[in-house]
């Protein structure tokens, strides 16, 4: 074959490869507006097959706060994707959870002591400690990805509630990403910046429901977190459901121990457990079993009404 020619050839199957989009999410969730995601998020009976993926839902050769990892777990279920965020010696915001490197990437010392061409050099560990071949992503490459497949949650970590909400606005993602706060300022902040943003609020006791309502952010605009527990109070969750916000409630630190320890091979012993968590009140579940806990409850299917067009197939 003439030299140039093959030249030619090999650039345009390259250039071929190059163009080929990103693989659809097999379970895609699309609120497509930020009304949309408010009524997705509204009490009205109808259970959502719906996890919430703590880190993105780590596992063998996917490393938490991974692009490549949210691409499997949204293979597996409809899901939102509770993801950590730092900032590095040059401002940019990456996904880490830890403020240091050493646990979950081959490199080592502070987030904060790195500039983000330094963090594009390293590799990220999976869950057992072993390196793969993933990258550290940045916040807008994350947002940027999972428009049009899945919901977003930021847990800000020490980036202001503000600063958040105004990287966010600029990326007009109001309908796919929402903002944790920690405290009545962070909730305040952020509605102030955009009111159109949703957001996920510590809300463990009666205490912390009392001072919410004080706090003139209409309940349509949050979920509320009530705990890392397999037991929610069903009392709370029926003040916080009557207002008209959803609930969500974690066992990464309780039913999720015996896969995450080895103790147990398999989650199908345990669904009368993590059923009960919704029984009492939740709307859904937090986990790092993701990809494993979504099917066993919902075995893919929809929600029945009128947000069943939000959970799309593809």
């Amino acid at each position: 074959m003439n030299p140039l020619l093959a030249v030619a050839l090999f650039l345009g199957l390259a250039a071929g490869i190059r163009a080929q989009p990103a693989p659809a999410a097999a379970f895609a969730l699309d609120p497509q507006t930020p009304a949309g995601l408010r009524a997705l998020f509204r009490p009205d009976g109808v259970r959502l097959p719906l996890v919430s993926a703590h880190r993105g839902g780590a596992g063998p050769g996917l490393p938490e706060n991974c692009l490549a990892t949210f691409a499997a777990t949204v293979g597996a279920t409809w899901a939102m994707l509770e993801i950590d965020l730092r900032r590095t010696k040059d401002g940019a915001i990456v996904l880490m959870h830890d403020a240091t490197l050493d646990r979950t990437s081959n490199g080592t010392g502070p987030v904060a002591a790195r500039t983000l061409a330094e963090l594009r050099s390293l590799r990220l560990k999976d869950g057992k400690g072993q390196l793969t071949d993933h990258g550290i992503p940045t916040l807008d490459e994350a947002i940027a990805w999972a428009r049009g497949k899945a919901l977003l949650v930021l847990d800000r970590k020490e980036v202001p509630a503000a600063e958040v909400a105004k990287i966010v606005t600029a990326h007009r993602a109001e309908a796919h990403v929402l903002v944790i706060t920690y405290s009545i300022k962070d909730v305040t902040d952020c509605h102030a910046v955009n009111p159109e943003i949703m957001m996920e609020v510590m809300m463990g006791t009666r205490a912390k429901f009392d001072e919410f309502d004080r706090s003139g952010v209409p309940w349509a605009n949050i979920v509320a977190f009530v705990g890392h527990t397999a037991k929610p109070d069903p009392e709370l969750c029926r003040l916080i459901r009557e207002k008209g916000a959803a609930t969500l409630a974690g066992t990464s630190r309780n039913l999720d121990r015996p896969i995450l320890e080895g103790r147990a091979a398999t989650l199908a012993p345990q669904r009368a457990d993590y059923s009960a968590v919704l029984e009492s009140g939740a709307a859904f579940i937090e986990t790092d079993l993701p990809r494993e806990l979504g099917p066993l409850l919902y075995a893919g299917n929809p929600p029945t009404g009128p947000k069943a067009k939000f959970f799309l197939r593809r």
